[in-house]
């Protein structure tokens, strides 16, 4: 008899409920995707966008204790492939019920960040049940990683026309890059900053943590910035979608330019021997400046002289009258004219 099962069997005979005790949330039953950073009391931090935990457990209850550094994180929760609750969490550590049911029963449960590394960061402590976790869910084989901007993290997507703006709008699920993976049936990690760009943020500043920088982050937080040991993650596809913020301020120089990018890319063959890569403009830009991009993109590509290096084109799409940003229905349409193309550098089916 599994644990599971006698677990059970043990509440039916006694009539009361069997629990463990308190999960720690780096526990190996949690499935995590995503850039995490796990502490000494098993608690995990972690700051980018779409970082994911799962798991499965038999019981009728199951919370999490949950703090972020600032009052802007949420989560959303998904119970049995129901429909998203959406938690704002709080500079207090708090106890969020996940799960209250009458009758015990086997339930998943996906845990997934909105927000972005400027918006807070999130540390997950331990889960409670009245019953027993099970076996973490599998993951997908196929591993990708997403770097970018805002568009990538998935800015204003849950946008409120008439609204002010808030943390509240970032709904990384329904971004192309979660799209695109989950089309490819892959893991996918997104690590991506709103308003940086590969050499100057959006206002033409070069002292901010940009591309080549946050890469190498697991917490992009600024003023306490934790590093990423690439070894815990090897992607099998990377996708870059990074220049628009570069664009804002004009065109950049050329040389300089693709110079870093050729700088990026040789990093990251050096630390993902088996990835194909491939770089693209993303939505937002248009006109002379997506043209100067996509020259730019085609030089480093040349310059690098990798046959694991591809550029993929990207349509223009143009947010609406609320927001700028691409809207829920531009991002699907985004992973849909993207997934073609990396099925053909990847030969995935």
């Amino acid at each position: 008899m599994s644990r599971s099962a006698l677990a059970m069997a043990l509440m039916l005979a006694v009539g009361q409920a069997w629990a463990e005790p308190p999960v720690r949330a780096d526990d190996s039953r949690i499935a995590r995707m995503g850039r995490t950073v796990a502490q000494a009391d098993g608690s995990l931090r972690f700051a980018y966008p779409g970082v994911r935990l799962s798991l499965s457990f038999e019981g009728k209850t199951l919370s999490v204790d949950a703090a972020a550094s600032g009052e802007r994180s949420y989560l959303e929760v998904v119970v049995d492939g129901g429909a998203a609750r959406i938690i704002r969490l709080s500079a207090t550590p708090q106890a969020i019920g996940l799960v209250n049911e009458c009758q015990a029963g086997v339930h998943r449960v996906d845990i997934l960040h909105r927000s972005e590394s400027w918006h807070g960061v999130v540390t997950l402590a331990r889960f409670v049940t009245d019953g027993v976790l099970l076996a973490a869910p599998a993951l997908p084989q196929r591993k990708m990683l997403v770097l970018g901007d805002s568009v990538t993290c998935g800015e204003a997507i849950d946008r409120v026309q008439g609204k002010d703006k808030d943390s509240s709008w970032w709904n990384p699920r329904a971004s192309y890059g979660m799209l695109a993976a989950q089309a490819l049936d892959a893991q996918v990690h997104l690590v991506c900053h709103g308003g940086r760009g590969l050499v100057r943020s959006w206002n033409g500043r070069t002292a901010d943590d940009n591309l080549p920088d946050f890469y190498e982050l697991a917490i992009a937080s600024e003023g306490r910035p934790v590093r990423w040991d690439h070894a815990g993650y090897d992607p099998d596809l990377i996708v870059s979608a990074i220049g628009t913020n570069d664009f804002s301020p004009g065109i950049p120089a050329r040389a300089a330019y693709v110079k870093a990018y050729e700088k990026l890319v040789r990093t990251l063959l050096r630390n993902h021997p088996q990835a194909q890569i491939v770089l693209t403009e993303g939505a937002i830009l248009n006109g002379e400046r997506k043209a100067a991009l996509t020259r730019y993109i085609a030089q480093t590509i040349e310059r690098v002289g990798s046959p694991r290096v591809h550029a993929a084109a990207s349509l223009h799409h143009s947010g609406d009258v609320t927001d700028a940003h691409p809207t829920k229905a531009q991002h699907a349409a985004m992973a849909r004219e993207l997934v073609p193309q990396l099925r053909a550098v990847t030969g995935w089916e």
